[in-house]
């Protein structure tokens, strides 16, 4: 039986994002073009995160209209593929020195274990491209935007608008062709063993918890950003 896809690029609402948003341009344009279509048309939300497969997926962004770093990233991946750009998804460990006190208080960390990226082949290397912070979330916050090129990486600044110190990478994991979700699944475990309560039911994909989980996220955390 063939495993599931999550960074499924052959899902009719994923191939019709990708032509709406590439245009008829050259790889490194219809990456940039799909980039920022990902980046400001999915508002990031930290607070309604979903391991199961269907979770994890890049249409899931498309149906929900938002998006953690991991399935924001999978939705880059899976567009530049439609369009003939090879993409994958890239992992790596980041403190997040301005995150709110209640996602510190919620997660029982500043760091952001297995935060999401996009690699992107263009010219024969590969580049970082991270997609999770909507234009308006950074504004709120007072976050330097983060822009792409298709030339250099595009990974968090060190510093926000103020000098603070904002994103600090302590480890990257690798990049993968698929997005390794038992991976995932034994990291959140280990680390954010808050979460369990609320967040182990939608690890698995069991519909009727998932809809549970979901009811009591929506009535219990409310992201201060939106």
């Amino acid at each position: 039986m063939p495993q599931p896809t999550m960074i499924d690029s052959e899902h009719p609402a994923v191939v019709a994002f990708a032509r709406s948003n590439a245009g008829n341009t050259d790889p490194r344009e219809r990456a940039v073009k799909l980039y920022y279509a990902v980046r400001d048309g999915f508002r990031y939300d930290p607070y309604k995160i979903d391991l199961s497969v269907r979770g994890l997926a890049a249409s899931s962004v498309l149906a929900n209209g938002h998006g953690w770093c991991v399935p924001k990233a999978a939705l880059l991946a899976a567009a530049c593929r439609v369009v003939g750009v090879p993409a994958r998804i890239g992992l790596a460990d980041v403190r997040n020195h301005v995150s709110t006190a209640r996602l510190r208080e919620w997660m029982g960390t500043d760091i952001f274990y297995c935060h999401g990226y996009t690699a992107i082949a263009l010219d024969g290397q590969w580049i970082k491209a991270t997609p999770a912070f909507n234009v308006e979330l950074c504004t709120k916050l007072r976050l330097r935007t983060l822009e792409f090129d298709g030339r250099e990486d595009s990974i968090y600044h060190p510093f926000d608008l103020d000098g603070n110190r904002h994103m600090e990478y302590v480890r990257f994991r690798g990049e993968y062709d698929e997005i390794p979700r038992d991976e995932l699944v034994r990291v959140f475990a280990e680390h954010y063993p808050r979460l369990a309560p609320l967040g182990a039911a939608n690890w698995s994909d069991d519909v009727d918890a998932e809809a549970r989980v979901a009811a009591m996220a929506d009535e219990q955390l409310e992201c201060r950003c939106r």
